[in-house]
């Protein structure tokens, strides 16, 4: 079992261009933006914002300053060499079956499919693994246009009621509805503005979290505050809903319910940033218990896992870097009379999971998923062997069976789904994708390179094997760097989705484990938050230097993507290193750092960076680094700006601003360009056609602005 805790967004690339490259300049003429006498006083200090307007995405200005920008960008890439070719390519690319690591809930396996292009998974069952599947659920009836997706989703005890989030155009926000799998019917059940949340049943209802309705107007961009926990009895209407936590004295807090799998506890983790959480536990065998707090302060964080007996097992970094395992008596909860299960190791312990009675852990040695096995007391047992150097994406099983699964992949290997016996932990290959990429063509290595400050950071390189190293080898180099978040070796996620079709093109695949992310445990991660966010960049700009000096690529060949927290680390080095790069990718970033904490869930995510409130030495280290705020004119490398109009998590006025800041000082022959996506989101539910449509764009104005043809190796596909 594991708490829901939200974490602020995610993913990848950006680069600079050296002038002297041979690239065919196109015309480009922007858009104006207008400017407004905006201001603010930060402890003294005057700062302008000029396109405060940009902010409210439902002002007729704004809509048609989205419509005139998308316009000029489109026209921009429809001239980009190879583009089509680029788009077929990735569609073969897409089109495999790709199938979820089964799991069985009453009397059936449950797994996810997708055939290929279908813009989103469908769920099937089936009674035994061999026998034919039959449809459960298909989000792509949802919406005409696969906008809408399948967010977070339970069953019931006995397999029958299947609870399910639904998201529509990519927001956040949530709609719950309840699937009766005997009838294939939806109940009447049915629960609005639901945000952050898990659905986790007990009984005859499941708990769940929510804000209380927004403002018309208001649902995509205004502060997300007051949010509480309910429980839902299956039939009931939701204002009947029964109010299980909540705390008007600290609206900024959030509150998120798990049960047990004997559905025994109920464990409550209160939350104000995305590192650190109080923890609560209720007996719900005991009619009329109250919930009893076993940590009251935010120091560190308490994932809870499962329980057996009067045992609660949770994963916490209190008192242990790299995470360890406890056991917290429900009897006797105080810290004094914790027992440690899993101590800490020099390795990250990532993920613990009970199965087959037994403990099955995956740790991280070096960014790589190790995964061993012990007691319920912490008595080493044996170790489960992977198939190569790649990431676990988590198992699948049950308390008391032996049979589990397990999904597997690498930066070059489709996520391969494996059977494992906990009982010998001999793992069998159960379903591997046939996909039209040749896997076996390419390698991935590890390497390591000194910061600034002379840190050891851990570099990904994926490349043909054989391929010879000139110095001048288009290069996409991925960083996060925040929130906790390990940035793993995985095929295909939404990050590296251009990967495949690059890699074939003779183009290397970097990815930093930069400091900020969870690689490496707590202080790897502290090491990057705060008065200490610039080592992020450092340690970013350091991986594409050393790049160059390893004579991989060049300035010229160099583009730099990231996502989210990775799209604020795209902005601060593109601006900061501006003849660094070549091309430059920050996608629905935080990019306005002194303002980020007023729009939707953004004051949570003040733990890593700080608030510019707070005071004057925060808002001073703020503004050096924001990229909003740091774009004097100059030359800046070719800039592909992208976000969403319903991205509630990072809301794209940051992007809005940030493109606009880039247009008016680009006093170079690249272009800075922001494409906007329509009916989608931060990422998450993002339907396949978006996605294809989005990795065609970014790859082609890549290549064409790294002074590259799109040629790949092996021929293209009729």
């Amino acid at each position: 079992m594991r708490l829901l805790l939200p974490l602020a967004a995610l993913l990848f690339f950006a680069c600079q261009a050296d002038m002297d490259r041979a690239v065919q300049p196109i015309s480009v003429t922007y858009p104006t933006t207008a400017t407004v006498e905006q201001s603010d006083d930060y402890f003294g200090t005057v700062v302008a914002d000029p396109y405060r307007w940009l902010e409210d995405d439902n002002s007729a200005e704004t809509v048609d300053w989205v419509k005139r920008q998308n316009a000029v960008t489109e026209g921009y890439l429809a001239q980009l060499p190879g583009r089509e070719a680029i788009r077929s390519r990735m569609e073969a690319l897409w089109d495999y079956e790709r199938v979820s690591a089964p799991f069985k809930r009453g009397n059936y396996y449950y797994f996810f499919k997708n055939d290929g292009l279908q813009n989103q998974a469908l769920l099937y069952r089936s009674a035994g693994l061999d026998d034919a599947p039959e449809l459960v659920l298909d989000p792509n009836q949802l919406s005409e246009d696969g906008t809408a997706s399948l967010g977070g989703y339970s069953f019931s005890k006995d397999g029958r009621y299947l609870a399910h989030q639904i998201s529509e155009g990519g927001s956040d926000w949530r709609t719950v509805r309840v699937l009766d799998t005997q009838t294939g019917k939806n109940t009447d059940d049915l629960l609005e503005w639901v945000k952050f949340s898990g659905l986790s049943w007990a009984g005859d209802g499941f708990y769940y979290s929510r804000y209380p309705a927004p403002e018309r107007g208001d649902e995509l961009s205004a502060a997300n505050q007051n949010q509480a926990l309910y429980y839902h009895r299956l039939g009931d209407p939701q204002s009947k809903d029964r109010l299980v936590h909540n705390d008007p004295a600290n609206p900024s807090y959030g509150f998120s319910g798990g049960t047990s799998d004997d559905e025994r506890f109920l464990l409550m983790s209160t939350w104000q940033s995305t590192s650190g959480n109080q923890l609560a536990f209720q007996d719900l065998s005991k009619p009329g218990s109250a919930l009893v707090t076993v940590v009251p302060e935010f120091a560190d964080d308490y994932r809870p896992i499962d329980s057996e007996g009067d045992r609660m097992y949770v994963l916490t970094n209190n008192d242990a870097d790299k995470w360890r395992l406890i056991a917290i008596d429900a009897r006797r909860p105080q810290r004094a009379h914790w027992v440690t299960i899993l101590p800490e190791t020099d390795n990250v312990l990532s993920n613990v999971q009970l199965l087959n009675g037994k403990l099955v852990a995956t740790y991280l040695e070096d960014a790589k998923s190790v995964v061993r096995v012990y007691d319920l007391d912490g008595k080493a047992l044996g170790q489960i062997a992977l198939p190569g150097v790649g990431t676990v994406g988590g198992f699948s099983g049950k308390r008391d069976e032996a049979e589990a699964f397990y999904s597997f992949s690498s930066f070059a290997q489709p996520n391969t789904v494996y059977k494992v016996d906990l009982n010998t932990y001999q793992s069998t290959l159960y379903r591997r994708p046939e996909i039209d990429f040749d896997v076996d063509a390419y390698e991935t290595k590890q390497v390591f390179y000194k910061s600034k400050d002379g840190t050891d950071i851990s570099l990904f390189v994926t490349m043909r094997k054989g391929l010879e190293l000139d110095g001048q080898r288009p290069t996409l180099l991925y960083g996060y760097g925040g929130f906790d978040i390990s940035i793993l070796p995985q095929f295909n996620v939404t990050r590296l989705n251009l990967g495949p079709v690059f890699l074939e093109n003779g183009g290397i695949l970097a990815v930093a484990n930069i400091r900020g992310g969870g690689e490496y445990g707590k202080q790897w991660h502290e090491q990057g938050t705060l008065q200490q966010k610039q080592n992020v960049f450092d340690d970013f700009q350091r991986a594409a230097e050393y790049l160059i000096e390893e004579r991989y690529t060049s300035s010229d060949k160099l583009t730099i993507y990231g996502r989210s927290n990775g799209g604020l680390l795209v902005g601060a080095c593109l601006t900061q290193r501006p003849e660094l790069y070549a091309v430059a990718l920050p996608a629905v970033g935080v990019l306005d750092m002194l303002r980020y904490h007023e729009f939707t869930i953004g004051a949570a995510w003040a733990g890593d960076y700080g608030r510019s409130d707070d005071d004057k030495a925060m808002f001073d280290y703020l503004k050096a680094y924001s990229p909003v705020h740091n774009t004097p004119p100059g030359e800046y490398p070719a800039t592909l700006i992208t976000t969403a109009d319903h991205d509630d998590r990072v809301v794209p006025a940051h992007s809005f601003k940030f493109a606009a800041a880039l247009q008016q000082a680009q006093q170079g022959p690249d272009p800075a360009l922001i494409r906007i996506e329509t009916s989608a989101g931060h990422g998450a539910g993002k339907p396949t056609s978006k996605k294809i449509a989005e990795a065609t764009d970014l790859l082609s104005f890549s290549l064409y602005h790294m002074g590259e043809t799109y040629a790949p190796v092996r021929p293209v596909a009729d």
